[in-house]
């Protein structure tokens, strides 16, 4: 992992331990620094498995329907194409996965910050509370800005990028360029090929949005 600065790594344990923490993430206040850290890590572990899971499931479902089109081909090029297309799609889905897997080489320097680093800590427990609180009006802003789409139909970890960039525009005094560019690197980390350039778009017609309201 290069030197990143702490609100950098709080930043991306919010991210993976958001959607797994409890009902009532203000309870992490109460919480001693190695509680906190240890549920944040938890979360942060579990979360990357499902997303590798679900990711490689993808895949291999891809993988499937390319190889029952190909066996049900009687070598029409439309068959062919679609085959193709199917296992291009697995593909992406496998070297998405291959992303994820690739991140927890960083596991234990991103936990041996966040037990060292009280700004780590501290920081990353104000996103996620502050993602809770804020929830409801996040959520609208968010559906604002997406063409044709709905918040809940967005895969969880783009949702959470969004969540967390748009609550530290908000509420949390982070400036919009700063806070834009933070979410597309963890999309770039998290998310698939083309998440990166949804978020930084859904994000940018957020700040339009701000300006001509």
């Amino acid at each position: 992992m290069q030197r990143r600065k702490p609100q950098q790594i709080a930043r991306e344990l919010a991210l993976l331990s958001l959607s797994q923490l409890p009902v009532n993430p203000k309870k992490l206040d109460k919480l001693q620094d190695e509680q906190l850290v240890s549920k944040l890590v938890l979360g942060a572990v579990r979360t990357l498995t499902t997303e590798v899971q679900d990711t490689l499931n993808n895949a291999a479902a891809e993988l499937q329907r390319s190889n029952d089109r190909l066996l049900t081909s009687q070598t029409r090029a439309s068959d062919l194409n679609t085959a193709r297309t199917m296992l291009q799609e697995a593909v992406t889905y496998t070297q998405t996965a291959i992303n994820q897997l690739g991140t927890a080489v960083d596991f234990p320097e991103l936990i041996q910050l966040a037990n060292q680093d009280r700004e780590v800590r501290n920081y990353a427990k104000e996103i996620v509370i502050t993602v809770d609180e804020n929830r409801a009006v996040i959520d609208k802003i968010i559906s604002q800005a997406l063409v044709d789409w709905q918040v809940t139909r967005l895969a969880q970890i783009d949702r959470d990028i969004l969540q967390i960039s748009v609550a530290e525009m908000e509420f949390m005094g982070v400036h919009t360029s700063i806070a834009i560019n933070e979410a597309v690197e963890l999309a770039k980390r998290y998310s698939g090929d083309e998440g990166h350039r949804f978020i930084n778009g859904v994000l940018r017609r957020v700040t339009e949005q701000k300006k001509t309201a």
